[in-house]
């Protein structure tokens, strides 16, 4: 007698009838997303394993899924308001990033030869990209929209912004800390007539201000700022505090202190964050802000009493 028995097959994670496709769509309708919908900001799966990248490997590899051709949008911006507008990434927590969150955690990354790496492969990608894209002068920070209507008039009124915050007089000597292009330096030399120092990690960045602002009164110093030595009668550290990383936010301070005349300013601008994550989102640590970490605004003022 013979019997015969029926196999059925398991559908792949991601297939359209897998419990975590379902679960995933459910999850996407919270945001008003459809899986393969006709609307612009819905998801095009173009290949399989997307789902399964994605909660095992999170926004990384959501992200190089996306390199890779896997899914699309026509609009990626509605589709990501959406997406973030509803925190969906807070149900995620993949395991495969466990060692890199322990990793950026407990070790200082911002530090020795591993601070020169984000120039080599942010800051040195080369002076005509950035061209493309920013002022004349190269300010690589935001600019001040209250009475501008464009990019240059806006950075110059941040600049003289932080100018007269600084109270800057003839003869001041300025360090600048994090120094980019150098368009602070020159802005603040040309219309203040004080002398500058910047410290940079990017060659390409000092070799750009030390050409574009030859005969000014600045002198650019291809070194880390724990190097900093002399004393200045102001300082500022313009969209460079991001760099430092939270187990040296305290040397930070320190080093500015330090080089600060008995009477002296500092100005500090950075980017923050209000919520205590001490780890920067592994697609962006990777791709774009390599180690990388926005200072908790809680802990700002924590910070400055180290000056005292």
């Amino acid at each position: 007698m013979t019997e015969n028995h029926s196999i059925q097959a398991t559908p792949a994670p991601d297939a359209p009838s897998s419990e975590l496709h379902r679960a995933i769509s459910d999850m996407l309708a919270t945001a008003d997303i459809q899986i393969g919908g006709k609307r612009p900001w819905d998801i095009q799966l173009n290949a399989p394993g997307v789902i399964e990248r994605a909660v095992s490997q999170g926004n990384l590899g959501f992200g190089e899924a996306y390199m890779d051709g896997d899914w699309d949008a026509d609009r990626l911006d509605e589709f990501f308001y959406r997406l973030l507008s509803c925190q969906l990434e807070q149900h995620f927590k993949p395991r495969k990033q466990l060692l890199y969150y322990l990793s950026a955690t407990l070790r200082n990354l911002q530090q020795g030869k591993r601070v020169w790496k984000v120039a080599q492969v942010h800051y040195d990608l080369g002076n005509e990209f950035y061209q493309a894209m920013l002022d004349s002068r190269m300010t690589y920070s935001c600019g001040y929209w209250k009475n501008a209507d464009n990019l240059a008039a806006a950075q110059e009124a941040k600049l003289d912004l932080v100018c007269r915050k600084l109270g800057l007089q003839p003869g001041m000597r300025v360090l600048d800390i994090g120094c980019g292009w150098g368009s602070f330096m020159g802005y603040a030399a040309e219309h203040y007539g004080v002398e500058c120092v910047g410290f940079t990690v990017s060659q390409a960045q000092a070799d750009w201000a030390r050409s574009h602002y030859a005969g000014l009164p600045i002198e650019v110093k291809l070194q880390d700022y724990r190097e900093v030595e002399g004393k200045f009668d102001r300082i500022s550290s313009i969209g460079m505090f991001e760099h430092v990383g939270r187990k040296n936010h305290r040397e930070f301070m320190r080093v500015a202190a330090n080089a600060l005349a008995e009477d002296g300013l500092l100005l500090l601008h950075s980017i923050g964050k209000n919520k205590s994550r001490t780890v920067t989102d592994p697609w962006t640590a990777k791709y774009i802000f390599p180690m990388g970490i926005y200072p908790l605004f809680a802990r700002s003022p924590m910070l400055l009493k180290v000056c005292l």
